[in-house]
């Protein structure tokens, strides 16, 4: 079902009482806004907001990029499966993953099954502009950012289709985007309202909503603690009271 500006389009799901009983799981390339517009969102929502990468990162006690560096991408992958199955498992949360999860056969399965997944979709000169601004991104590391995100999106983008909601934006701000995504989830789900007025700007976990944050375009459809440096081990449940804190750098995957 795709909205009358064309703004977000949406696989419509059979109506279930519960408006979310899932996690919502942001999807998209690196740039594209998922951890700013997944703290507003989880505000917005009275959820709690984690960012996967830096679940991951304190399962490793390292940075993305320190991961990437030491012990490999394929390793990186592994533990980054672990952790996602492990967050899915918990409560209704909003989940910004890193931009290769979806990717994987095994975790876009089961946020298939278990959440629903929002793609979060920029353009080519959109995410230019946005990974530029910070760096730790190993997947750009001495390489020309264009000529890679646009081979990631020819690779990626059909994909991250696959997910539940789509909403399209040109760097629009995070809150407006926001918007788009509550918009289409009600869409989606059939049930409104769902979310708290503007202005309730503190998600469960202390993550603060910032109004002004980076621009996004989101698309899509519905559908465990502390260890040793090894990041394969990140499926060790943790105390449940503390939230992500912000990352260390590592991004771009």
């Amino acid at each position: 079902m795709t909205a009358k500006d064309g703004s977000h389009t949406t696989k419509p799901k059979p109506r279930t009482g519960r408006a979310l009983d899932r996690s919502i799981v942001l999807v998209g390339l690196m740039g594209a806004g998922k951890s700013s517009v997944g703290r507003l969102l989880a505000a917005r929502l009275g959820l709690e907001f984690i960012d996967a990468d830096a679940e991951i990162e304190d399962a490793a006690n390292a940075s993305i990029d320190e991961i990437f560096a030491t012990h490999g991408e394929a390793t990186f992958r592994s533990g980054e499966r672990r952790v996602i199955a492990r967050l899915l498992e918990g409560p209704a949360r909003v989940i910004a993953t890193g931009g290769g999860a979806f990717m994987d056969h095994d975790t876009r399965k089961r946020i298939q099954e278990s959440a629903i997944s929002v793609w979060l979709k920029a353009d080519l000169d959109t995410l230019i502009n946005r990974v530029g601004r910070r760096g730790g991104r190993p997947l750009l590391k001495g390489k020309e950012p264009r000529a890679v995100l646009r081979a990631l999106m020819a690779k990626r983008d059909p994909v991250y289709g696959t997910a539940d909601i789509t909403v399209q934006s040109s760097e629009r701000p995070a809150g407006e985007v926001t918007n788009l995504v509550i918009q289409a989830l009600e869409q989606h789900l059939g049930v409104r309202p769902i979310a708290r007025p503007r202005g309730h700007g503190v998600a469960r976990g202390g993550l603060r909503s910032r109004p002004e944050g980076d621009t996004a375009v989101v698309n899509g459809h519905a559908g465990k603690g502390k260890t040793k440096p090894s990041p394969v081990k990140g499926s060790k449940r943790r105390p449940s009271g503390r939230r992500s804190k912000a990352p260390r750098g590592g991004r771009g995957r």
